[in-house]
C-alpha cells in the first residue's frame, strides 16, 4: 500500500542550487504607487504590449499596470513638489526683487512643467535603457557562452541539462539569467524544453542571442542534429569577436591620435600664440583679457578633454572586455 501512495505521489523536482531566477516583488514604494493609482490606471490605461515586453526584456519584476502606476504617482509627486517650489521663488521674485510679472509667469511655468515632463519621460525610458544594456551584455558574453555549450554538447549532454548548467555560471551574466528562465519554464511549469527555449527567444533583448535560440527550435523541429549546430555556432560567435576585437583596435588608435592633436598639440600651440600676442605691441587684446583666457585653457579646457577621452576609452573597453 505505501509502494503504491508513492507512486501516486507528486512528482517532485529539485533543482541544483542556483539555476532558479530571483524572484523580486514590489518595493515599499512601488505597492503604494499601485495602491493609490492602480484602479486609475486599470481605468483609464490602455495595453501597453510594448511596455510589456520592455519589462520582460529588462526582467523588471513588474507588470505593464503597476509600471504605469508607479510611474504616473511618481509624476504627480514631482509636479506638487515642483508646485510648491514655484509658488514659492514666484513670490520672492515678485515682492523682494521686483521683477517683471511676465517674467515671473515664464518661470513659473518652466519650474512647474519641465520637472514632471522630464520624470515621466525618464521613467518610461528606463524599462528600454535597462533591456538595452542587458543586450549589450548578452553579446558581449556570448562567444564564451557558445563555447561552454558546444563543450557540452560534445559530450553529448541533453540541452535541458546544457542550459540548467549555463544557469549556474556566474561568469556569463545575462546569458545566466536567461539559461535560469529557460529552466524554471521546463522544470518548474513543465513546458516542453523546445516551447521554453523559444519563449526566451522571444523575450531576449539580444538579436544575435534570440537567432540562436531560434535556431535550436528550428534545428530540433526539423530533425537536424544539435551538436553540429553548436559548433558551428561557437565558431561564428568566435571570427565575429575577433572582427568587433579588430574594429576596436583601429577605434583606439584612431582615437590616439586625435588625442595627441587636440589634447596635446592644440592647448600647446594656443597658450604659445596668446602668449606672444600678449608681448607683442598692438596684438590685440589686454593682458588681463589674455591671462584670463590662458587660465580657462589651462584650468577648463585641457583637464575636460583629457577627462572625456579617458571615459570614452574607459567605456570602449569596459564593453570588449568582462
Amino acid at each position: 500500500m505505501e509502494e503504491k501512495n508513492e507512486d501516486w505521489a507528486p512528482h517532485v523536482i529539485k533543482l541544483p542550487k542556483g539555476t532558479l531566477p530571483k524572484y523580486i516583488e514590489l518595493t515599499n514604494y512601488q505597492m503604494f504607487c499601485w495602491k493609490l493609482m492602480g484602479r486609475a490606471v486599470m481605468l483609464r490605461s490602455k495595453p501597453n504590449p510594448r511596455l510589456e515586453l520592455q519589462l520582460q526584456q529588462a526582467q523588471m519584476r513588474m507588470r505593464a499596470e503597476e509600471y504605469i502606476a508607479y510611474v504616473w504617482t511618481t509624476t504627480l509627486l514631482v509636479l506638487g513638489a515642483f508646485l510648491a517650489i514655484a509658488l514659492l521663488l514666484g513670490g520672492t521674485m515678485l515682492a523682494l526683487l521686483h521683477v517683471p510679472v511676465g517674467l515671473a509667469m515664464v518661470f513659473f511655468i518652466l519650474i512647474v512643467m519641465l520637472p514632471p515632463l522630464m520624470t515621466f519621460g525618464v521613467l518610461l525610458s528606463i524599462p528600454s535603457s535597462k533591456a538595452k544594456t542587458r543586450g549589450r551584455d548578452i553579446d558581449k558574453r556570448i562567444g564564451a557562452a557558445m563555447s561552454f555549450i558546444s563543450a557540452m554538447a560534445s559530450a553529448d549532454v541533453n540541452i535541458d541539462v546544457i542550459f540548467k548548467e549555463l544557469a549556474r555560471q556566474e561568469i556569463y551574466g545575462e546569458i545566466k539569467n536567461e539559461a535560469e528562465w529557460i529552466t524554471r519554464d521546463s522544470e518548474l511549469l513543465g513546458i516542453d524544453i523546445l516551447t521554453a527555449i523559444n519563449r526566451a527567444a522571444q523575450r531576449t533583448p539580444s538579436i544575435k542571442f534570440q537567432e540562436f535560440l531560434q535556431g535550436v527550435v528550428t534545428t530540433s523541429t526539423s530533425g537536424g542534429q544539435l551538436k553540429p549546430y553548436f559548433l558551428q555556432k561557437a565558431e561564428q560567435f568566435e571570427k565575429e569577436a575577433k572582427l568587433d576585437m579588430r574594429s576596436q583596435l583601429e577605434t583606439l588608435g584612431l582615437m590616439a591620435e586625435t588625442f595627441v592633436t587636440v589634447v596635446v598639440a592644440f592647448p600647446l600651440f594656443l597658450v604659445v600664440i596668446m602668449a606672444i600676442m600678449a608681448i607683442v605691441p598692438g596684438g590685440g587684446g589686454s593682458p588681463a583679457m589674455t591671462v584670463l583666457l590662458l587660465e580657462m585653457v589651462v584650468a577648463l579646457m585641457v583637464p575636460f578633454s583629457q577627462f572625456g577621452f579617458i571615459f570614452f576609452v574607459w567605456n570602449t573597453t569596459k564593453e570588449s572586455s568582462f
